[in-house]
């Protein structure tokens, strides 16, 4: 089982260059099973580790970089460039109830752990993002030589007496991405029974929403985690989706789904980012046409599916006391 789980991951990071017994340790400890109060120590483990920028080969880039909590774990830009100044390659996705996802790239239905997911930015070289590829020693150095992240963990990581490698850094960071949880959004109240949980306009909203978009942003989050060509100008587009990956045909200028939580929040839109505004994005869709105060309407509704409680949770925030050299 380990050596299928080695083969499946390794097929599906084309761009990402490490050992099948690497990767074999990062799916042993995406399926362990883990005592609660291992799993808490192992979450804020990940939290630290997704705000130091030591997981970048200049220290100059956390996951925090590109996943901002007050943009519902999104970025602001339409790409964001890695440490070596490279352009990204594609708009950086929100990180709500992620531990959800089928699969979690905008091209790459293979991508279904948060474990291998977390490879990609760290040693990818398409593009180079935080520019980790054949530094990894460097990497377990750096953190090794804090005495705050070598109690952390031994206390996350146990049965390993507290090996610091890939295989445990992603582990960590994954267990705080399923944390992400949003479940307070008026969308969430208004299908609790709230009526009144929606703005008048964001009730109106409602009708074009089941009518164009609800078939495939379907869902507690608003997504079916599949992929589809729906944007005006894909034809023809330099980058290919899913199709990229699969070499088929039907699914040329197919991308995920996204989902749709904190979508006002989120800007700019698609896999590309360049979408600057709601009405922008849903006027893309290429089979989708809508009066004026339908868009208007619409916008009303992605609105409420802001959950401010998420956005600012201090347990998802920079933490207070991070690890540094010698604490």
């Amino acid at each position: 089982m380990r050596a299928a789980l080695a083969a499946l991951l390794l097929a599906a990071l084309p761009f990402v260059h490490l050992s099948a017994d690497a990767i074999a340790r990062g799916a042993a400890v995406a399926h362990a099973p883990v005592p609660d109060p291992v799993l808490r120590d192992r979450i804020e483990l990940g939290r630290r580790l997704f705000y130091d920028g030591d997981l970048s080969l200049d220290g100059s880039l956390a996951c925090a970089g590109c996943h901002v909590q007050r943009h519902g774990f999104a970025d602001s830009t339409r790409t964001h460039p890695g440490v070596t100044g490279e352009a990204g390659r594609r708009n950086v996705p929100g990180l709500a109830n992620v531990g959800r996802r089928a699969s979690l790239t905008w091209g790459d239905a293979d991508v279904r752990t948060l474990e291998a997911q977390a490879l990609i930015p760290m040693l990818g070289t398409h593009p180079v993002e935080m520019a980790m590829g054949g530094h990894e020693a460097e990497l377990a150095r750096r953190l090794s030589a804090s005495g705050c992240y070598v109690r952390l963990f031994r206390a996350a990581f146990p049965a390993t007496g507290g090996r610091i490698d890939l295989a445990s850094v992603t582990g960590a960071l994954a267990a705080f991405e399923r944390g992400l949880v949003s479940t307070e959004a008026p969308i969430d109240r208004f299908r609790a029974g709230d009526a009144d949980a929606l703005t008048p306009q964001a009730r109106a909203g409602l009708a074009p929403f089941r009518r164009h978009c609800a078939a495939c942003h379907a869902g507690p989050d608003m997504t079916d985690d599949r992929f589809h060509a729906v944007a005006r100008d894909a034809p023809g587009a330099a980058d290919r989706g899913l199709g990229a990956v699969t070499g088929r045909a039907a699914d040329m200028d197919a991308f995920r789904t996204p989902a749709l939580r904190n979508v006002a929040r989120t800007a700019p839109y698609f896999h590309d980012g360049a979408s600057p505004t709601l009405a922008d994005a849903i006027g893309r869709h290429r089979d989708v046409t809508l009066a004026p105060d339908e868009v208007a309407a619409l916008v009303a509704l992605l609105a409420d599916f802001t959950d401010e409680r998420f956005l600012g949770d201090p347990r998802f925030a920079y933490p207070e006391t991070p690890c540094g050299p010698g604490a």
